[in-house]
């Protein structure tokens, strides 16, 4: 080959070793090149960390702009800082063999805090950050930034830090390893971490094929499953995902893990395929993250930097959560807390001629301490299509239900027969029935058969809407939180507005009694 190829590359001590790497294999094919050292913005902006900047592809982005404009001919990468979808005309020409893919621990002084409640590690990586924050959760963890060599210099001249976390090749490859380092065999490394790429025009024939005589097979098939695994998750720099995959005994075994940012979630997945059998490996892993939560954390993370607008005062699970419009950013807790009480049989000795259930706590609670042979109902009454099925499912035939417990009380009256009710319901439970039964001379036997506990968290102040499931759900919270002003209240029903109404002005009513169709009123509100 003729051609001098203009090999690109960050001017960093690290990015030039890598790339005289790529220039020593090169010519040792009989290829001729020069290094054409380019600063990139990751390098010129250092006073923010890496996630916070905003730009995928931070360290290749400037190489991609000068190889477009034929200023270079290949750059050379950190794969790991790559994104997994590259600039239209620009593709994977080559990567070197893999070298050390682990994260290191560079500590000062010892090791002890490690077994210690308080711990302060350096990392501007949100994969490292949060992998250490699961491991170590009492411990915090603060921005580095730079360099190598400035890393370790900032290590070493902090009085606060007990340690950083490096990549293990890069200490490596530039002979400045501590003695004060170990690796982090438990930490998931980064997709394609320890390997040296090479990218090229996808025009340019004769320099993709100089590339691929330096390619190294394995290396790519287990960095390709890394990050179509990354990509099938949708992450990038701001995600904290782990990928790794090696070739043992001629199968490929791959390891992959998502986080929340601050640790406290992990949903991780081990699965190995033989060599040659293994096209599906990356996607099953990733599909099998998703399914197991991993979407409601990756919205979350990509959400971070939107402000919340509706809480959920009952927590969702994954399928309501994809019913939201994507204008609308929810949280949701359990404001209300539900402890089932022991029911004694003395109440339950004998057939119990009229029943009343007006939530699906107090069938739970029924089921969870008798068998349904056990439960002699003859006529049950109860509110709720929900609570309706979940008796028949579990118990036995309703006789008659309503949409509220008001309309239920005013049924009985008129249409019951007998005088006596037992009602099985919580310590807090609402007036309406019992009163409307008792005035019209209709003995009611309460039975508390679950305990309702307020646990409400303070929400910001600049939450636009509250959605409400009970009554309950509202005072408990009114005990930690104020109504600004416009503040939404969407209900799930009108017993719930008729409390609502009480601190909101502006009241929202569900068209029917459940979570999704609450979640449609607030869709209403965005769209």
């Amino acid at each position: 080959m003729s051609k001098i190829i203009r090999i690109g590359t960050r001017d960093s001590e690290l990015a030039l070793w890598q790339a005289t790497i790529v220039q020593k294999q090169l010519e040792h094919l009989g290829h001729k090149s020069v290094l054409v050292p380019v600063k990139s913005t990751g390098d010129i902006v250092l006073d923010k960390p890496l996630y916070e900047l905003g730009i995928t592809g931070i360290f290749t982005r400037t190489l991609d702009i000068a190889m477009l404009n034929n200023d270079i001919d290949i750059a050379v990468h950190s794969l790991k800082d790559v994104p997994t979808l590259l600039p239209k005309g620009i593709v994977q020409a080559a990567v070197i063999k893999r070298g050390n893919v682990r994260d290191t621990l560079v500590y000062k002084d010892n090791e002890e805090f490690l077994g210690s409640r308080e711990g302060i590690i350096a990392t501007s990586s949100l994969r490292r950050r949060a992998q250490w924050l699961n491991r170590y959760p009492t411990h915090t963890t603060q921005d580095i930034r730079g360099n190598v060599n400035t890393r370790l210099q900032k290590l070493e001249d902090s009085e606060v830090w007990n340690g950083a976390i490096f990549a293990a090749a890069g200490l490596g490859r530039l002979n400045i390893r501590p003695e004060e380092a170990i690796n982090l065999d438990w930490m998931v490394p980064a997709p394609g971490q320890g390997t040296i790429m090479v990218t090229a025009l996808a025009e340019d024939e004769e320099v993709l094929a100089a590339c691929k005589e330096i390619n190294h097979e394995e290396t790519e098939i287990c960095t390709t499953i890394e990050r179509t695994f990354l990509n099938r998750l949708e992450g990038g720099c701001t995600a904290p995902i782990g990928a790794l995959a090696f070739i043992k005994d001629e199968e490929i075994h791959f390891h992959g893990i998502l986080l929340s940012p601050d640790g406290t979630k992990k949903i991780e997945i081990k699965r190995s395929k033989k060599l040659g059998e293994h096209s599906d490996l990356a996607v099953f892993s990733a599909d099998y993250i998703i399914e197991k939560g991993g979407k409601r954390l990756m919205d979350k993370i990509k959400n971070s930097h939107r402000k919340t607008n509706v809480y959920s005062t009952k927590s969702f699970t994954e399928d309501q959560r994809l019913l939201f419009h994507e204008k609308v950013v929810v949280e949701s807790a359990d404001f209300i807390k539900i402890n089932s009480n022991r029911i004694h049989p003395r109440h339950l000795k004998n057939e119990i001629k009229n029943v009343v259930i007006t939530s699906k706590n107090a069938v739970e609670s029924l089921i969870t301490n008798y068998s349904a042979i056990e439960l002699q109902f003859k006529n049950i009454y109860c509110v709720g299509r929900r609570t309706k099925r979940l008796i028949e499912n579990r118990i036995g035939p309703v006789f008659h239900s309503e949409k509220n417990a008001k309309k239920l009380a005013e049924h009985m009256v008129e249409f019951m027969e007998g005088s006596e009710v037992t009602y099985f319901c919580s310590d807090l439970r609402l007036d309406d029935l019992p009163n409307i039964l008792t005035d019209n001379n209709i003995k009611v036997n309460e039975i508390e058969a679950y305990q309702t506990k307020f646990d409400a968290i303070k929400i910001d102040d600049d939450v636009e809407g509250v959605m409400f499931y009970s009554p309950s759900t509202v005072k408990s919270y009114k005990q930690e939180n104020n109504v600004s002003n416009g503040m939404i209240a969407f209900c799930i029903g009108e017993t719930t507005a008729k409390e609502a109404k009480k601190h909101f002005k502006d009241i929202r009513v569900a068209k029917l009694p459940t979570v999704e169709s609450v979640i449609e009123l607030v869709n209403e509100h965005y769209v």
